[in-house]
């Protein structure tokens, strides 16, 4: 029995690298979490040496290392680092119609050099010969390219029906440019759909040099620990491994192997082969389906980098929510959360770590539910009573009828602002109604040191129609639920018909959909009032 049988893997994420070494029963010897650093690489090399330092660990019994990186999807997204591609399709006559890339990026397609041609050849849906693949064109391509590309994508139409003409195109191409010239087909990467599968090889064509960097970076690491002699695997998208040698050839089926990572870790570490799993970094919350124990695939056209491909993907959903996700106050005082984040700066910029950025993770160490990261006190003023404060305070203020979308943004000690939406009746002047805006934003003001924009919403109480389906829609939201509410109720008479419009806000953790409760409320609505035209918008809130 060999004694190389200990395993290192190590992950890149957009904020953290981890890594964790493993003994021969899969057991956990030691694990270290990492910041990503811009260059990555040194990112990967701070974690390894961490967690290789780790009590207990024998790097002389290690024999496989893995790595699952993100250096391919980040060198698309960024427009850097990328070979320069000549794109040959086999198709013509047929596709003149449309150029290969129509649909790229500017800056994406002069990043790749923008080379492309278009050749005799290709075959129909049911493997009859378009033409005859013109083997002379090809050859003069060969020959006009030499030195001025570092990577060739071939695609033909229909090739994953019939492959030979790509085939003998590769072979074709190699004369001229040497066996060892990284060529790509389509066939072998995606299905059929002409644009999309020749937009994966390009890009998979692109990504060769990369792929090759990453994976003799990662070699040259493992050597730079003493560890010289393993056999090296990078993650690939499926939730499976692939030696280097094969990464190299297929650089693209890296592409989204974080995500598939944690779908696998899920199933390893519950034992359960179906599941929905929720994976949450500090740039992005991701979602996916684990189905027999591997992660569900796409069946659908994914977009990479703003290019639409139709290579084996992962059936991820992903939300530019994590814990570097930035939180900001926008002008007309609407506030977001991400989609840009932190990322890997996250304990230098967020202000629970002393920075200066309001982040997500500052919410969750305010709220004390993330004991032991950054400094409470950095946050204090987040007071999670605050808001009750403040809605007591405008709830119990004459001529108000009710509030919704109070949102508190803090720039940091001292320096709080909110917006929230005020309903008053529609009786009211429009003078009125400022005025008891500006008093309420003085009150605020005065008592919580928040400066605060408040929008004035008119509701109607004088119309019995009104006030008789503001009672109906308060008895069907109360069946859905006690934290079911509602603001914005507005009727319009038609000519032929009333239409109600209202948003309804509910908990984070219904079970229903949106189309659900717009249904349910819809069918609820007809049975009081046939032929009623109602829009119902559906917010999500969480309780303090």
């Amino acid at each position: 029995m060999s004694n190389k049988d200990w395993r290192i893997g190590i992950d890149v994420g957009g904020t953290n690298t981890d890594a964790v070494v493993l003994d021969e029963n899969l057991n956990l010897i030691s694990a270290v979490k990492s910041p990503t650093t811009e260059d990555v690489m040194s990112g990967i090399e701070n974690a390894m040496e961490a967690v290789l330092a780790g009590e207990g660990v024998d790097r002389s019994r290690i024999g496989y290392a893995m790595l699952g990186t993100t250096h391919c999807t980040n060198a698309i997204v960024e427009r850097k680092r990328l070979d320069r591609v000549a794109v040959i399709r086999i198709g013509a006559p047929a596709t003149r119609a449309i150029k290969p890339m129509i649909d790229w990026p500017a800056e994406l397609r002069a990043a790749i050099n923008d080379q492309w041609f278009l050749v005799g050849g290709g075959h129909e849906f049911d493997g009859r010969e378009i033409a005859p693949l013109d083997e002379d064109e090809l050859r003069r391509i060969a020959n006009q390219v030499k030195g001025e590309c570092d990577s060739v994508a071939i695609t033909s139409v229909f090739s994953p029906v019939d492959a030979s003409h790509e085939t003998r195109a590769a072979a074709i191409m190699r004369e001229a440019l040497g066996d060892d010239f990284p060529i790509s087909i389509s066939s072998e990467i995606g299905s059929v759909s002409l644009l999309e599968r020749e937009n994966a090889t390009i890009l998979n064509a692109a990504l060769v040099d990369v792929a090759k960097t990453t994976s003799e970076s990662f070699i040259a690491a493992l050597a730079g620990e003493d560890i010289t002699d393993a056999e090296v695997y990078l993650c690939q998208n499926d939730g499976t491994l692939m030696s280097a040698e094969y990464a190299m050839r297929y650089p693209i089926l890296t592409i989204a192997c974080g995500p598939t990572n944690s779908i696998r870790g899920a199933s390893f570490l519950t034992g359960l082969k179906d599941a929905v799993v929720v994976d949450v970094g500090g740039t992005t919350t991701d979602l996916g389906v684990l189905t027999h124990g591997f992660p569900r695939e796409s069946m659908l056209a994914v977009e990479i980098g703003g290019v639409r491909t139709n290579f084996r993907m992962p059936d991820i959903i992903s939300i530019g929510l994590g814990g570097g996700s930035i939180v900001r106050q926008h002008e007309d005082g609407t506030v977001t959360v991400g989609p840009d984040s932190v990322g890997y700066r996250v304990t230098k910029e967020a202000l629970c770590f002393g920075g200066h950025t309001l982040t997500a993770t500052d919410i969750v160490v305010a709220a004390g539910a993330a004991e032991g990261v950054g400094d409470p006190a950095l946050v204090a003023d987040l007071d999670p009573e605050l808001v009750k404060k403040i809605t007591d305070t405008v709830r119990n203020t004459d001529h108000v009828l009710g509030m919704h979308d109070l949102i508190i943004h803090d720039y940091g000690p001292g320096t709080r602002m909110m917006t929230l939406h005020l309903e008053v009746p529609s009786n009211m002047t429009l003078l009125d109604s400022h005025m008891l805006a500006d008093q309420l934003e003085t009150s605020l003001r005065s008592k919580f040191g928040i400066q605060t924009v408040i929008h004035v919403d008119p509701v109607v109480t004088d119309d019995k129609e009104a006030a008789l389906l503001r009672e109906k829609l308060s008895g069907f939201l109360q069946y859905l639920g006690p934290d079911f509410l509602y603001h914005d109720f507005r009727i319009v008479h038609e000519k032929d018909r009333l239409k109600v419009l209202f948003d309804v806000n509910c908990p984070y953790n219904v079970r229903m959909s949106d189309d659900e409760i717009q249904d349910y409320l819809k069918q609820e609505f007809d049975k009081i009032r046939p032929g009623i035209s109602l829009r119902v918008g559906v917010d999500h809130y969480t309780r303090s």
